[in-house]
């Protein structure tokens, strides 16, 4: 049975990383010749303004009292340049972003594994094509671009990354860095005649990253004053880097201004995926060869932005943000970047016809030879007789098109050239994506098949060695066949053969051949699937069908509660009922009762606001006080029983609620010193780590008996979990809990009254690591029942605490007891650790719900990995990568979510199981517990 979960835990890391490879997969590909528009430049240099983290919004609105945040910008916008939003792609991180607007293309989510830090693949850009770039700001951004140069010829200042403090000191020091080290540099330049000539060379590029309006975000959200104002210091300082640019070049009009943003942010402080508030960015250009403001009398979009703003009688140019790097080249006279899909926005430039139409002819060949050479590749690894070209770019039509262009421009039908070149590039996209998605189908499928034939097997081994519902159905063993082993080995070499002479990657023979081992393992199981179809002719075909809806109608609950929260509301309340529609009630009526309780007091949790309300400390201190109450009460009743409780195991609880009490001075400490930007306090990081170090093994120091050891449990990670918490959330562990202890005596009467076995006191009852396995039962139909709590307390656990089926619904002021300085992993491993908590107190309440109901571990948990595979294949056809960008990151968010949850199971299993079963001793040997 080992064996079989771990093939299994491959098999769902498969299943987990194959959206990244059907979905994600880098879309460069190398061998495409530079193209560069032949005529003179308007602009010798251009200076790129990137405010990370900036909200279209917040920088174009108004304030309360009428007049802008950045008036030095809105000045720009109304009698200097022009003006638009930049529309951002999902994932929006920083370094996405930041390809985006200076390689020209977006990035796959691979770079997530580096940090967004390092170059995954090697690729062009303006910074490379350019005779010399000087870029300032942040270290998380400035290398990636200068390690991927060809040359020495970008150079890079950043300071320390320790100066990326969300608590220890305003975050608008790390813009002052910038626009005070900028200065320097150009004083500096002034003495030094080598720095000088280089500065006064053409084409060349001035980038200045401005990080402190993100970290503000970030530790403040953006309606935030300290946000807000960052926008002010921001404008103070373009408007003096314009200024002395403008004064050093004696106002010679060949410098081109770019201010604009990598992503926005949601209410919440956090960016990554989709939403409106991170996708749309502002984009503000002036200077050399930008055309000067528009008046117009109406506009037509699809929102309500221009009136909000009052900028609806300035034409406002919206463009996506690959479009700012052929627009940057453009300017300065450098080839495109090689890689880039953008597509040149003319309407931004102030230039001559002839000019925007050789530009436009520029950017059609250069995304066209990335189609020509993205064509062959596939082509080259594809059988001839199977390969399928795209239809609408024949090598006639590409021809065709630029004779035509070519003619346009020498009639000097300028308009004509400019339409037709955009169709042209449009085609080319849509090729380059169809040769990019090639194989999608093929992958898919293969996926499918192995998720199919995975359930079909467990749920097999289940009924097979699990269950009595084949029992005495076939008594006849028939010879395994030496015909089925030989088959699929055939069909294994014929699959190999095949992705062979293709020269696929080796990915590809996973999701290739993985099927065939599972299929053949299903199929060796022909006879179990026989005598299951006679079992089941047995039963009333009427009992079956409600049975079957029953079981399709909660995994829709379950799938449904991804999208709609009070979903779980409803699912909780059908529970707190179900008591009452059985037996249980008469049996049981305090159980019941409580049952029913906490049903609808955890049912509450779904309901309440989600990630993006404000920290309310004074909830987790109400929190931490339960926790104090509770423990009070349990240990009283506990030391009432003298003959069970020991001097040591007294301590360890006492020590336990110590925890607790330092945990909320340290909530309330920190709190306090960020909101007078005192930074984190040293004696609080140390409290909070050590608090989190000793939360997995102080539990084990605890009675193994079933409530003290669930208690201890919680009393450990509920310690922990104040420390991570910000609001409400600190409730919900507490009130789980309860539903959970009473989940395991309800469970213990349900069994009593089928019959199965006797009740026992779950006060006799305690864990043992060598439980007897003589003791085991089959299972029952009504475990699918048990099972299927699990999986929805689980989603409950999720869901309950404010998340959303989103990556951006974590905030970033869950980890300031632990850290404040950005670390990407570490911020993301304690949010993670967060989310998980909940978590690990289910599957500790279910380990004891195995071990009173008597079942086997292994039996109940493959019904538990059949349910939520099930989720997760539906959620696999529910990813999509067309549609609003919002619901194309929900969909993967979905999936990736659910898959992780699959895996993080078989983990969290092992986990609740040496939480429960391990004793350890302050002092002497451990003894052993048996039940």
């Amino acid at each position: 049975m080992l064996l079989f979960f771990t093939l299994g835990l491959l098999i769902h890391f498969v299943f987990f990383a194959s959206i990244f490879d059907i979905y994600f997969t880098s879309p460069l590909v190398h061998g495409m010749t530079p193209q560069f528009t032949p005529l003179p430049p308007p602009a010798r240099r251009l200076v790129l303004f990137v405010a990370d983290g900036l909200r279209a919004d917040t920088l174009y609105e108004l304030d309360e009292n009428g007049t802008s945040r950045a008036p030095f910008i809105r000045n720009i916008i109304m009698h200097e340049g022009s003006w638009g939003i930049s529309h951002t792609r999902v994932p929006t991180e920083s370094r996405p972003g930041h390809v985006a607007l200076i390689a020209g293309f977006y990035e796959d989510v691979s770079a997530v594994a580096k940090g967004w830090k390092e170059n995954p693949v090697e690729f062009d850009s303006l910074f490379n094509e350019s005779k010399y770039t000087w870029s300032w700001g942040s270290p998380d951004i400035l290398p990636m671009f200068a390690k991927g140069a060809s040359g020495d010829h970008v150079y890079t200042y950043s300071y320390d990354a320790k100066r990326e403090d969300f608590g220890a000191q305003d975050a608008t020091k790390l813009d002052t860095w910038v626009f005070d080290n900028v200065k320097d540099f150009f004083r500096h330049a002034r003495n030094n005649q080598s720095l000088f000539s280089k500065i006064n060379e053409e084409k060349i590029v001035f980038f200045l990253h401005l990080l402190g309006i993100d970290t503000n975000g970030h530790a403040h959200r953006p309606s935030s004053r300290d946000y807000k104002d960052n926008i002010k210091k921001v404008d103070d300082g373009v408007k003096e880097i314009v200024s002395m640019f403008n004064h050093f070049y004696g106002n010679d009009g060949k410098t081109t201004f770019i201010f604009t943003s990598d992503h926005g942010m949601t209410d919440w402080g956090s960016h990554g995926a989709g939403h409106p508030s991170e996708t749309l960015t502002p984009l503000v250009t002036w200077g050399a060869g930008i055309n000067y403001p528009q008046r117009v009398s109406a506009q037509q979009f699809d929102d309500s932005f221009l009136k909000e703003w009052r900028l609806e009688n300035w034409k406002r140019l919206d463009v996506n943000q690959a479009d700012i790097a052929p627009l940057m080249t453009s300017l300065i006279g450098v080839p495109f970047p090689l890689n880039s899909v953008g597509i040149l926005p003319v309407d931004y430039l102030n230039n001559t016809d002839l000019f925007k139409a050789e530009s436009m002819f520029t950017n059609a060949v250069q995304i066209l030879e990335q189609f020509k050479v993205k064509m062959t590749q596939k082509k080259e690894v594809t059988l001839p007789f199977l390969f399928t070209p795209f239809k609408l770019l024949s090598d006639s039509k590409q021809f065709n098109i630029l004779r035509k262009a070519r003619s346009y421009i020498k009639h000097r039908k300028f308009d004509e050239v400019v339409s037709l070149c955009k169709e042209l590039i449009h085609l080319a996209l849509k090729g380059l994506s169809y040769y990019h998605t090639y194989d999608r189908f093929f992958l898919g499928i293969n996926v499918v098949i192995g998720f199919v034939g995975w359930i079909s097997y467990a749920s097999l081994l289940i009924i097979k060695s699990h269950s009595n519902l084949i029992k005495g159905v076939s008594k006849e063993v028939k010879k395994p066949s030496h015909l089925l082993p030989c088959s699929f080995v055939a069909i294994g070499i014929l699959v190999a053969f095949f992705l062979l002479i293709q020269a696929c990657p080796w990915t590809y023979y996973v999701y290739g051949l993985l099927p065939v081992p599972i299929w053949y393992a299903v199929l060796r199981e022909f006879q179990v699937v026989q005598d299951l179809v006679t079992s089941l002719l047995t039963y009333p075909l009427s009992h079956f069908v409600g049975y079957l809806l029953v079981f399709t109608l909660g995994i829709e609950v379950l799938v449904l509660s991804f999208f709609y929260r009070y979903m779980l509301t409803a699912g909780l309340t059908a529970f707190a009922v179900w008591p009452f529609l059985t037996r249980l009630w008469t049996r049981a009526k305090v159980t019941s009762l409580s049952w029913a309780f906490f049903s609808v007091l955890l049912a509450v949790f779904p309901l309440m606001p989600v990630v993006g309300r404000k920290p309310d400390i004074s909830l987790v201190m109400g929190a931490g006080l339960l926790v104090l109450l509770l423990s009070l009460c349990v240990v009283t009743s506990l030391m009432k029983r003298k003959d069970s409780f020991r001097k040591e195991e007294l301590l360890v609880h006492l020590l336990q609620v110590l925890s607790t009490v330092l945990s909320m001075y340290v909530v309330y400490s920190t709190q306090s010193s960020l909101l007078r930007k005192q930074g984190l306090p040293l004696m609080n990081q140390i409290i909070s780590w050590a608090t989190l170090a000793s939360s997995l093994f102080v539990p084990l120091l605890s009675s193994p008996a079933v409530f003290q050891r669930l208690f201890s449990i919680l009393l450990s990670l509920m310690s922990t979990y104040l420390l991570l918490s910000t609001g409400y959330e600190a409730v919900f562990p507490l009130v789980l809990s309860c539903l959970m202890f009473v989940w395991i005596n309800i469970e213990q009467e349900t069994l009593q009254q089928s019959g199965v076995c006797c009740k026992q006191k779950l006060t006799s009852i305690q864990f043992s690591y060598n439980t007897d396995i003589t003791q085991f039962r089959q299972l029952y139909l009504d475990d699918i029942r048990r099972a299927f709590f699990l999986v929805f307390f689980l989603v409950t656990a999720f869901f309950g605490t404010g998340n959303i089926a989103s990556i951006n619904s974590f905030d970033l002021a869950s980890v300031y007891c632990f850290l404040t300085v950005f670390s990407p992993f570490m911020m993301g491993a304690l949010m993670m650790w967060k989310i998980l908590i909940p978590f690990v107190l289910v599957m500790c309440a279910f380990e004891a719900v195995q071990l009173t109901t008597q079942l086997s571990s292994k039996s109940l948990f493959l019904i538990v990995l059949v349910i939520s595979d099930i989720m997760a294949l539906h959620f696999f056809f529910l990813v999509k990568d067309y549609g609003s960008w919002l619901d194309i990151g929900t969909s993967i968010s979905h999936y990736v979510i659910v898959m992780s949850m699959t895996i993080f199971l078989v983990f969290l299993n092992g986990l609740a199981q040496l939480l429960t079963t391990k004793k350890l001793r302050l002092c002497g040997k451990p003894k052993s517990h048996f039940m």
